[in-house]
């Protein structure tokens, strides 16, 4: 079986970059900007865990490092971090919406 993913990294200044990039090329991705890229990722039985540990296998992975996947899984649009966990977005605070604050009554 095969999945056909997106996958946004983020391993620092000091990551893996070599060995990310060789899984990617041995898998054929395609480069979709900066630290996205597309492929198509086979598998056996279960796809997750499959991927992760192939990851895991070929790149060697900091706490810090962050890798998240989209994918389509029975018709819904899917997402996750494999490795990481979400962090403020940069952009908190630019836009034009106004603070929200809790007031205690």
């Amino acid at each position: 079986m095969h999945t056909a993913m997106w996958m946004s990294y983020d391993l620092g200044v000091k990551g893996d970059y070599e060995g990310l990039y060789a899984w990617l090329d041995d898998h054929d991705a395609k480069e979709c900007g900066n630290s996205v890229a597309f492929l198509r990722y086979e598998y056996s039985a279960d796809f997750l865990s499959e991927l992760k540990e192939d990851i895991a296998r070929h790149v060697h992975l900091d706490t810090r490092d962050r890798i998240y996947i989209i994918w389509r899984e029975e018709q819904k649009i899917r997402g996750l971090f494999l490795f990481g966990k979400r962090k403020a977005a940069p952009c908190v605070g630019f836009g034009t919406q106004e603070v929200q604050v809790d007031e205690e009554e």
